[in-house]
């Protein structure tokens, strides 16, 4: 059993390996976290530029009111994500007793994204579309 702040050498069945330093974990599942909490800003961002799109066009557009609550319903569990993101990444994975609690936050949050990305093909499918980027047709 792992001490807080241990390092588990995941490599000891490999003897000719290259890397004789060994993996600590919870610096391998911090950085997993950061990375994720990165992407989770860019489709957040992305995200706030499409309502920008929808509230530009108003309410004439055709699925205003659907694009509004399905990216409204896209950020709020993006914000729960990363929060999610941050208690798992403060928490010890060596601590046996936080293991089952650490399981299951990470399913939450695997279960979130998940939704989130059917949220986003979905608004995708509606077609936001910035007012102004796309030329008029001319009539002749």
């Amino acid at each position: 059993m792992a001490s807080e702040g241990e390092i588990i050498n995941l490599q000891a069945g490999n003897p000719g390996s290259t890397r004789d330093n060994p993996i600590n974990i919870n610096h391998y599942a911090t950085k997993k976290s950061v990375a994720e909490s990165m992407l989770d800003v860019a489709l957040f961002m992305a995200n706030v530029t499409q309502l920008k799109a929808v509230l530009e066009q108003g309410v004439s557009f055709q699925y205003y009111a659907t694009l509004i609550s399905l990216i409204s319903i896209s950020l709020f569990f993006q914000v729960v994500i990363g929060i999610l993101l941050i208690i798992i990444a403060r928490l010890n994975l060596n601590d046996v007793s936080k293991q089952h609690h650490l399981n299951v936050l990470n399913n939450a949050a695997t279960a979130l994204i998940f939704i989130t990305v059917i949220l986003n093909i979905f608004i995708t499918g509606f077609g936001v579309q910035k007012t102004g980027l796309y030329p008029t047709r001319r009539r002749y």
